[in-house]
């Protein structure tokens, strides 16, 4: 018989599990745009065993039943969000004792009041500039509503969002802009009939065809601006350069065009809010042009690429930058088109702990109590449910890094400080190799199959790029009302919903 070759396997880990490594358990200011109308708990359980009634989690255990505000969408609760991850872990138990499929799915909490707190900041540091949420960033439907009664626009790039925001009621299409240059006939036609007007454009074909469909169109110029210091660059695919400008301007000159202003964006996720002086600087000499070829611009578009950390700092450069091209306002409109500013911390993931790949005991480095080992190779490989074809999508599309915590380990909250650590991998479910969420980080030595990892920051470009490839379903959100503006959060939703919008 030939020798048949051992190949090495390319993860440095023995696919076995000694018994005794399996860890045994128990069962609004100054507008000038209109606006409409945390201590975590202690640990839930001192058991090893997590237990709750035997029905599915929609937070009833810790806000009694939720408000039902919008029938066609789950109730909203109350409380901060951890309390729901937690809860939403012990329902999983429940569900799973009573042999439920799926019963340990992952989930999604978003907490709405820190898309009001966010709105706060907003118009706190940019009163000017009102915001228009970029939709493709999370169209939650519960976020839509909450931004539509605080006053936003939304900035569409299909016929699709377009339709998902006038179908809630209560948002008129001039709080539209289809910020998409380069579109379908159909879909400028479509838009002509639903009453959306503006629209930008980057190249002459689309101007011949805006003629062509929906020639009373507001047409609002984007150009190019430097995005170089941004985690997703925009200049490669959309803007005009300034030297094209006066080209395009004359051409709808002579299509009868109405152009009424100009747009730029610096990029999705920003890291060096200084290049909106450039891009404002560009845009005072658009409107020059502008004035040249016949046109009186009236609107100012920033674009997005906000970041959270860095708002203050943006808001304060493009405040001067304004104040210094742009010192007589009266009769410009300001608009900007945020998306992950206003989702980005919103939104939590749990995720279940489905697999686990570890050495042999005897093969296994001691581990120092409280210390991380040298961070070489993983020790350990552990598999979620949840990956880089669903919410981690933003992984590959958004350039994201991500590090899990610990939500629970043995039946347990509470994570000690002192617990060792060693390097792991963590990976989605789903059966290509591409599918790794964290190819480095340090977690808990004796994190074992049935426990829940939490991530933060998932509310942006993430549960609506997920798919179902490989039948893995899209994870589910549960909605809270937060803690510190939850009355405002209910009100402005419950105001919403009294006019007979978004039911």
């Amino acid at each position: 018989m030939s020798q048949v070759e051992t190949l090495p396997a390319v993860n440095p880990i023995d696919f076995s599990l000694s018994a005794s490594q399996v860890c045994q358990r128990n069962e609004e200011s100054n507008l000038n745009w209109p606006a409409a109308s945390s201590p975590l708990i202690n640990d839930v359980s001192a058991s090893q065993c997590l237990r709750m009634p035997n029905n599915s989690y929609n937070g009833e255990s810790h806000d009694s039943s939720g408000d039902v505000i919008f029938p066609s969408l789950p109730p909203l609760h109350q409380g901060h969000p951890d309390i729901h991850m937690r809860n939403g872990v012990m329902a999983s138990f429940a569900a799973a004792a009573d042999h439920e499929p799926d019963a340990e799915k992952a989930f999604f909490v978003a907490d709405l009041s820190q898309v009001y707190r966010q709105h706060q900041r907003w118009i706190t540091c940019l009163p000017e500039i009102q915001p228009f949420y970029a939709v493709k960033c999370n169209p939650d439907p519960y976020v839509i509503r909450l931004l539509a009664a605080l006053g936003a626009g939304f900035d569409c790039a299909s016929l699709n969002e377009i339709s998902s925001v006038l179908n809630v009621g209560g948002i008129d299409p001039s709080r539209i802009i289809f910020a998409n240059p380069c579109k379908a006939v159909s879909f400028i036609r479509n838009a002509s009939r639903m009453g959306v007007d503006t629209m930008t454009f980057d190249n002459a074909d689309e101007l011949y065809k805006v003629a062509r469909s929906h020639p009373k169109a507001k047409l609002v110029v984007r150009i190019l601006t430097d995005d170089s210091k941004s985690l997703c660059a925009f200049g490669i695919k959309f803007g005009a350069p300034l030297n094209v400008v006066p080209s395009l301007l004359a051409k709808a000159k002579e299509l009868n065009l109405d152009v009424v202003g100009v747009s730029f964006h610096v990029g999705s996720g920003c890291y060096d809010p200084s290049v909106y002086t450039d891009a404002i600087m560009r845009s005072r000499t658009v409107f020059d042009m502008a004035k040249e070829a016949g046109y009186d611009f009236t609107l100012l578009d920033i674009g997005g690429g906000f970041e959270d950390a860095l708002f203050e700092k943006a808001a304060t450069v493009l405040r001067e930058a304004i104040d210094r091209y742009f010192p007589d306002r009266k009769h410009i409109k300001m608009i900007a088109e945020p998306g992950r500013f206003y989702v980005s911390t919103a939104f939590k993931l749990a995720a279940h702990i489905i697999a686990r790949r570890a050495p042999l005991e005897k093969d296994a480095a001691p581990a120092t109590s409280g210390t991380a080992e040298e961070p070489d190779q993983p020790k350990v490989m552990y598999y979620i449910n949840d990956g880089v074809y669903g919410a981690f999508n933003c992984i590959l599309f958004d350039h994201q890094v991500i590090h899990p915590y610990v939500l629970s380990m043995g039946g347990s909250f509470h994570v000690a400080e002192s617990e060792p650590k060693h390097v792991s991998s963590v990976w989605g479910p789903t059966c290509d190799s591409i599918d790794c969420v964290s190819p480095k980080t340090v977690l808990p030595v004796n994190l074992q199959v049935g426990d829940w990892l939490g991530f933060n920051n998932m509310g942006a470009y993430t549960v609506c790029a997920a798919s179902q490839f490989n039948g893995f379903a899209v994870s589910n959100v549960i909605y809270t009302a937060g803690v510190a503006h939850a009355n405002e959060v209910r009100m402005a939703l419950k105001a919403f919903a009294a006019e007979g919008h978004g039911l």
